[in-house]
């Protein structure tokens, strides 16, 4: 079970860029979650995500590797916290969540940017070489995604409109 929860039921597998297919698989789920229960619903999963994830790579892989590419749980947290800004901004508004699409497209494009580049925080998570450290390095990437989410969302409403 551990190592189906790790790589979301085998998405880890798939090739290439399997933390590419891990965050676009987060996005239909976390659009399922914000129409079941708004933002806090979101929100509640991506801390669940993290805890599950953390004993499920933990378990996995147990004197072996911490940080094998095929376990993407971690991309699956981190690209729902990326997508906090647009939901709680869905319901804030009253909108549909689909159509703060540039959010959506945003939040994937950083997030990926920010788990890839892996710049400070998120370098120094990913060299724990634990699994906690498997599971922080994409909550930190998806923080700074949603901080630029956030700062692009601004910009537009305040700026450009």
């Amino acid at each position: 079970m551990s190592r189906a929860l790790a790589t979301l039921f085998g998405v880890g597998y798939l090739r290439p860029a399997p933390g590419t297919w891990g965050s676009a698989v987060a996005l239909p789920l976390a659009w399922g979650l914000h129409v079941l229960g708004g933002f806090p619903a979101l929100a509640a999963g991506t801390l669940l995500v993290f805890g599950l994830g953390w004993w499920a790579v933990a378990e996995w892989t147990r004197g072996a590797e911490p940080d094998p590419s095929e376990a993407v749980i971690d991309e699956l947290a981190g690209q729902w916290l990326a997508l906090w800004p647009v939901s709680y901004g869905a319901a804030f508004a009253g909108a549909d969540v689909l159509a703060l699409w540039p959010g959506w497209v945003a939040a994937f494009l950083l997030f990926r940017l920010f788990d890839i580049w892996k710049p400070g925080p998120v370098g120094r998570a990913d060299r724990m070489a634990s699994p906690l450290g498997t599971m922080l390095d994409d909550l930190l990437a998806g923080l700074f995604a949603a901080l630029c989410v956030i700062a692009l969302g601004a910009l537009w409403h305040l700026v450009l409109l």
